[in-house]
């Protein structure tokens, strides 16, 4: 920690532990002691530490060959992109490494699709976000942030995006003109608190994005791959996008991979030389995402997490009278607010750190549990016991 601290750039204030070694959804530090990890790399460890089939995907692949550029075929990505389009029931796939770079990723394929295809005049297209949103830290993308420890001193900004207030569909079609190529939209947004929107608003955004010749892009980078309850968030409110963004757990918590996911009508804008990456689309992290598709092809994970949704409200709703004044659970998903009477969110988690348990707290006294989708009941009582030891520990 004195290194990093030395030698890092202070772009994070973690906390004060050191993982040495993981297994599954079990962290262990310098010093032997161990901690359940309800962060789960902000859903890139979906399938928990060291998964053995990711492992044993990755060890393969690095007696082979790891990276060979764009500039040549190699034979995993084929594979990759034909298994990863079926998993989304879309046509094609591009790969990229971190989710920021698959979210600049879409906004670049929805702006050459709203020129190409839309005829939008060049230079003129619009894409609408929503507040509260967290789609990464890179310029085009705090540019229409909220966030402003991201957004400020950082300028000038790049335009071309309107933001409206998450939840409101009367907003969205407000905001939508002939300039509009793109709502770009988490189907839950997870750096805000894991807020869930009202019934029938994603139906309601795909509804005015079809009916104004707009793409509806979901940003699954936290929300998919099982996290939410089923392989994509917005299909639990019967919602298929125009494109899905994908990232975190795709390369298994080995790997950064990323992806954008779209059918040939919108992807096909993108040709040589006008989108590429060095890394995107290796060999060893395409093996990877390989061998993550596969976890999830039967759907038990996905069920899974959806059974544990139940169990993990019913095990934090009584939490609420002592010192919870919100709570949001979505798949095995769940977004806490501590009475600020208590203490920041960050307090808590240093308290929940002290008890065994690893968790995030964002935007004040808000944290954020997304252990891995492997967790089992007993591992979850052990979780919300020491969460309400915590608790009782605020409150004196």
């Amino acid at each position: 920690m004195a290194l990093e601290d030395s030698y890092g750039a202070h772009n994070y204030h973690p906390l004060p532990v050191t993982v040495a070694t993981a297994e599954g959804v079990w962290v262990t530090d310098t010093s032997g002691r161990r901690y359940l990890d309800c962060l789960a790399g902000y859903s890139a460890l979906n399938f928990g530490h060291r998964h053995p089939a990711l492992i044993a995907a990755a060890t393969e692949q690095l007696g082979r060959v790891t990276l060979t550029s764009r500039a040549f075929h190699h034979d995993q990505l084929g594979p990759f992109c034909a298994e990863l389009a079926a998993l989304a029931g879309k046509d094609a796939v591009l790969p990229m490494n971190s989710g920021a770079e698959a979210v600049e990723t879409a906004l670049k394929l929805a702006r050459r699709w709203g020129y190409l295809v839309k005829g939008v005049p060049d230079g003129q297209a619009t894409i609408i976000v929503a507040d509260g949103n967290f789609h990464g830290r890179t310029i085009s993308i705090i540019s229409f942030s909220g966030d402003t420890e991201a957004h400020d001193n950082c300028g000038p900004y790049t335009p071309g995006f309107r933001s409206v207030p998450y939840g409101d569909a009367a907003a969205l079609e407000a905001a939508i003109d002939e300039t509009t190529v793109a709502v770009l939209i988490e189907p839950v947004q997870g750096e805000a608190g894991v807020v869930v929107p009202p019934e029938g608003y994603l139906a309601a955004v795909r509804e005015l994005c079809t009916k104004n010749q707009v793409l509806m892009m979901a940003d699954e980078i936290q929300s998919g791959l099982g996290r939410a309850g089923a392989t994509f968030a917005s299909s639990r409110a019967g919602v298929v996008p125009d494109v899905y963004v994908l990232g975190k757990a795709l390369g298994g918590g080995i790997m950064p991979l990323s992806a954008v996911v779209a059918d040939r009508a919108v992807m096909d804008v993108i040709t040589p030389g006008t989108h590429g990456s060095t890394f995107g689309g290796n060999p060893l992290a395409v093996a990877i995402g390989r061998a993550v598709i596969k976890l999830l092809e039967p759907g038990d994970l996905q069920e899974h997490a959806l059974a544990m949704e139940q169990a993990l409200r019913d095990r934090l709703e009584p939490l609420r009278a002592q010192g919870l004044v919100g709570l949001r659970v979505h798949g095995l998903w769940a977004g806490l607010d501590l009475d600020p009477a208590l203490g920041t969110g960050r307090v808590l988690c240093e308290q929940l750190a002290e008890h065994g348990v690893l968790a995030k707290d964002t935007h004040g006294s808000t944290i954020r549990l997304s252990p891995p989708l492997v967790i089992t009941t007993e591992e979850l009582d052990w979780m919300t016991e020491r969460l309400a030891l915590s608790l009782k520990a605020l409150a004196g």
